[in-house]
């Protein structure tokens, strides 16, 4: 048939630039150390920074949560899916973000990328002269979300705050729009939040940021990136994932109550979807609690004692890691050949590091993409270094 003849021709011409993904079965609860195809493995791959996806109070709870709510929702927010469960946990994810906004309220989503969405197609829908400036290196989900938007929208360099004020001041939109990643999933490295804030209060533009990478991990309480700079503003609007640092699943987006109330009368990936599951919700109080309790401050303090353990044994000569202090520890190898054989290299070593390749980065940035728990030990961290100091040299 001539229409899988073309998709075959596209998925070989893929597999000779290195660019086929390839999924693989973990059969174990995610962790450091997991069976993945059976094989036991230790992983510097998931984005559990916290190690709390197989927390027993939080699984606890999550039992709990089924014994009283069931499984799903089984409906939208709209019609009969709002449980009690999603009120409480909006009302504790207000509460947890209510010191950087302003008459904070909040609203949960499935997904971090349902997030994005909603909040950046809501907000360009109250105005037909909406402007949208997007950072060059946000996460597909927030370029999706502009693309949806079906309005102008202006791509800003990285982090260059200089290059984004001339856009806005050239722009004469009565809507403004900035979108940014907090912590950029690929490099590892934070935006100036505090310089964009104050451009957008000067334009009186919105300041969109996704901390999907932050939420957790970033500030003394793990409130994120507002926290982390000490941010405060009506002009913010927060997207913080729970299936990251929290461990569980879903997301939310966090704003003056002006603007969420916009978002759930607006918001189409909000008004025609499922609700999450409510036992989703439930467990989800327990994961706040610790992160901005002790154990998620000693939790932090120990990712953060691991990416210093890393930085100070990496000896890489040809290979470039980048500058971060966050859990994202990229290595930077260029060609996508060479990224897969040290990735496949390390995977019959029995460790899993995820290779990443355009278009997921730009094309020549083809990475080792090194991610920390604060589940792992200093021992299996020193594994790791030995094993890509000499897997570099060979």
């Amino acid at each position: 048939m001539e229409l899988l003849k073309k998709l075959d021709a596209q998925l070989r011409a893929l597999d000779e630039q290195s660019l086929i993904r390839v999924r693989k079965t973990v059969e174990t609860p995610c962790g450091p150390r997991v069976i993945v195809d059976g094989r036991p493995m230790l992983a510097f791959c998931s984005n559990d920074y916290l190690g709390l996806a197989a927390h027993p109070a939080i699984a606890a709870a999550l039992q709990e949560g089924a014994a009283r709510y069931g499984t799903g929702s089984g409906a939208s927010h709209l019609i009969s899916g709002h449980s009690r469960a999603h009120v409480l946990l909006e009302e504790r994810l207000a509460a947890f973000e209510s010191a950087y906004l302003v008459e904070a309220r909040a609203l949960s989503f499935c997904t971090g990328y349902m997030a994005n969405l909603a909040v950046i197609t809501g907000l360009a829908s109250v105005d037909r002269n909406t402007e949208i400036f997007s950072e060059a290196l946000n996460h597909a989900s927030l370029i999706d979300g502009a693309r949806l938007a079906r309005t102008s929208v202006k791509v800003y360099p990285h982090a260059d705050v200089e290059a984004l004020a001339v856009l806005l001041e050239q722009s004469s939109a009565t809507n403004k729009i900035v979108v940014t990643d907090s912590v950029f999933s690929m490099d590892g490295d934070l935006a100036p939040l505090p310089a964009l804030l104050a451009l957008c209060e000067r334009h009186n533009a919105w300041l969109i940021v996704d901390d999907a990478h932050g939420f957790g991990t970033l500030g003394e309480n793990g409130h994120g990136a507002l926290e982390h700079f000490r941010l405060r503003s009506p002009n913010l609007v927060y997207m913080g994932t729970l299936g990251k640092a929290a461990g569980v699943g879903g997301a939310f987006v966090a704003a003056h109550k002006t603007v969420i109330e916009t978002l759930i009368q607006r918001a189409r990936p909000y008004i025609f979807t499922t609700a999450a599951p409510p036992v989703l919700a439930h467990a989800l109080l327990t994961s706040l609690d610790i992160i901005e309790g002790e154990e998620g401050r000693h939790r932090r303090s120990r990712l953060a004692a691991l990416v210093a353990q890393w930085q100070d044994g990496l000896t890489l000569r040809r290979w470039q890691p980048l500058a971060s202090q966050t859990a994202i520890q990229p290595i930077v190898i260029g060609r996508n050949d060479e990224t897969m054989h040290a990735a496949a290299a390390l995977y019959e070593q029995g460790i899993w590091v995820g290779g990443i390749r355009p278009p997921t980065v730009p094309a020549g940035t083809a990475r080792l993409r090194v991610t920390f728990s604060a589940a792992h030990t200093t021992p299996e961290v020193a594994q790791l270094i030995a094993a890509l100091n000499q897997l570099e040299r060979t």
